[in-house]
Order: C-alpha cells, then structure tokens, then sequence
C-alpha cells in the first residue's frame, strides 16, 4: 500500500496518516512513514515523541563545489532509510523533512534535498518492494504538483464539511489525477452523519470513498499533542481509519482499479 494523504490544512491528514501507519505496522507489515510538512502533525499522530530540530538526514546531504546541494557520496535510499529515519511506535520509520523554525527552513535545505532525492527513488529499490509507505504531505497542492510523493499509488484527499477544505480538495484531486497511474479518493472527516457526507459530495462534485466521524476523543488527544492511537483507542474514528485501510487492502488484494465506491462509513 502506497498512500499520501493530503488536503487543506487542519482537515485532519496527519491524524489519518499516522493511524494507518499505525494499523499497518500493527498488522506485521514494515512501514515506512513519511513526513514532508514544515509544521508539526505527523510525529504526534505517530506518537514518537518531538521533532527534532536537526533532522537526521540533514548529514545525508552537503554542498558541492557549485554551491549547490547534493548527497554525500556513498548514500543510497536503502542506507538512508537505515540511518536517517527514526523508530516510531509499533515499529514504524519515520523519515522526516524537517519543520521551519525562527529561521525559516535554512537550517533544514540539506534535509529538504535529501528528502526529495530519497522520495524519487524508493519506488524502484527493491528491498521496499514489500513495504507499505504512507506520507502525510503539507496543506494545499503545491508538494503535489512538485512530486513530493512519487511512489504513491493512491491519494487520500481528506475534505471536512466546508466550502474552503472542498475547493482545496478538487484542486489536489485535479493535479494528482494529472500525475497519471494513481487513483484519488476522497476521505470525508469530522461528519456529524450521513447529510455531513452528502454535504460534501456536493461541494466537491464526487462520491466520497470513506467518512469519518466528528470525534471529541480526538480533538482531545490533538489538544494535548498524544497520538489519538494510544489516546483514544477505542473511539470511533480509530475504528473507522481502520476500516478504511482494510477497505483499501480488500481493494489492492482483489486486483481491482481504484475506482471511487460508495463504501461510505457513517
């Protein structure tokens, strides 16, 4: 399963992404979770604790004689994974950007370089062919455009009951439909029922693959910067991120086009 989850910011992606990285590590599969937003989110959902402020694979890149910035000599995206990623809990790598800070994201053009290299190449090593990567991409279209997830397969585009999260989420759909050989489905979050999740397959013009629910026992967990997974458990949105990954998994397994269904949880 190769997935990306994007959308507007605060619709809720890196609670998605680091819960289904999760489930899927839960369920014995190696994950490798990637994280190409300058804010915080994904490390918290994960539950691997801050980030830090000099990313690991800063030392995977240096500047060449031309001023501009390379990999090390000897790095290769399998030593790279090995080295430059931490363990998250449940056994899940986590290979991270780097977030900006009072500086801006100077501190971090070494990391922003590798990242990118790294993300180009995952695809075609074949020690990953068994692996499942789920990447939480920042706010908005332009890390799609820019191809900051290659390897992705499907795009989750998550999209809350509103007029701005439903424009930035066609206009996501639009650029990664672009990119061709993936599939796009649209993951309604925070829905109060089943007219929360009409509400939406109107604002956006398509069915809606999978909903999920309006939860306090998350937004709790966000307030308080614990992983939602360890937090809440048992809540429903928990439950259903599960059910959507096994929906997603019954899919891949069947061999059938990810096509958009009206596999709608309420």
């Amino acid at each position: 399963m190769r997935i990306a989850v994007v959308g507007k910011g605060g619709a809720g992606k890196s609670v998605i992404a680091g819960t289904t990285a999760r489930l899927l590590a839960r369920d014995g599969k190696r994950v490798l979770a990637l994280d190409s937003d300058l804010l915080p989110g994904l490390s918290i959902s994960l539950g691997s604790g801050p980030d830090p402020v000099d990313p690991p694979l800063n030392q995977a890149a240096e500047k060449g004689e031309n001023g501009r910035w390379r990999l090390r000599q000897g790095v290769n995206v399998v030593g790279a994974v090995k080295r430059y990623t931490t363990e998250a809990p449940d056994g899940v790598r986590l290979m991270q950007i780097g977030k900006s800070g009072k500086e801006g994201i100077q501190p971090i053009m070494g990391s922003i370089n590798a990242y990118y290299k790294m993300v180009h190449r995952l695809r075609d090593a074949k020690t990953f062919r068994d692996w499942e990567m789920v990447a939480d991409l920042p706010a908005g279209p332009r890390q799609v455009a820019f191809d900051y997830a290659p390897f992705a397969e499907t795009y989750l585009v998550v999209v809350q009951p509103g007029s701005q999260s439903a424009l930035t989420a066609r206009r996501v759909a639009k650029i990664a439909r672009m990119r061709g050989g993936t599939e796009v489905r649209f993951v309604a979050n925070r829905v109060k029922g089943k007219r929360d999740t009409a509400h939406v397959e109107r604002l956006i013009g398509e069915q809606v693959f999978w909903s999920l629910p309006a939860d306090e026992g998350v937004a709790e967990a966000e307030r308080l910067g614990i992983a939602p997974i360890d937090h809440v458990p048992d809540s429903p949105t928990i439950a259903g991120i599960g059910e959507l990954v096994a929906a997603l998994a019954s899919l891949e397994g069947q061999g059938q086009p990810m096509k958009s269904s009206n596999g709608v949880s309420s």
